[in-house]
């Protein structure tokens, strides 16, 4: 007759609280960074509509030279906004909707560099005032090319 060990209670304690403290790790809220113009309050709108849901922390640097941030982050000039968000290896810039910065980060596709909404669309997020929209696209970047990402009527 064989006898199978089964393992003591306190291993098994041990292993639920490192599982658990994986799993808890996992999905904290990732945390990014945005540069802003310190005179731009629809950034601050965009950022807590990322926050949402408390999937994601936005910090909030304000920058002088903006222009520079973007050209060092590789934003094209036509596709350039009011704020630019360094989410891990990707740039956002302007007012990108959260869902679609979640895909991004789910499908990290290997030429994208990042996303972009060109100006500030009314009825985007963080430019929801006045209840007036207008159609916008968020546009993928990165090696020379360019493909819309998502499109909002």
């Amino acid at each position: 007759m064989t006898m199978r060990k089964t393992p003591s209670r306190p291993f098994l304690t041990t292993l639920s609280t490192v599982l658990l403290a994986a799993c808890t790790g996992a999905a904290q809220a990732a945390t990014y960074t945005m540069y802003r113009d310190p005179g731009c309050g629809c950034c601050l709108a965009w950022a807590a509509h990322m926050e949402q849901g408390e999937k994601h922390e936005v910090i909030s640097v304000d920058h002088p030279d903006m222009a520079a941030v973007k050209a060092q982050h590789g934003v094209p000039e036509d596709l350039r906004s009011c704020h630019t968000m360094i989410a891990g290896r990707f740039v956002i810039e302007g007012h990108v909707p959260a869902t679609d910065v979640e895909r991004l980060l789910a499908e990290e596709p290997d030429w994208v560099e990042g996303l972009a909404v060109a100006g500030m669309p009314l009825g985007s997020p963080g430019m929801e005032a006045g209840g007036r929209v207008q159609p916008y696209q968020v546009i993928a970047f990165g090696d020379g090319r360019r493909e819309v990402f998502a499109s909002y009527p």
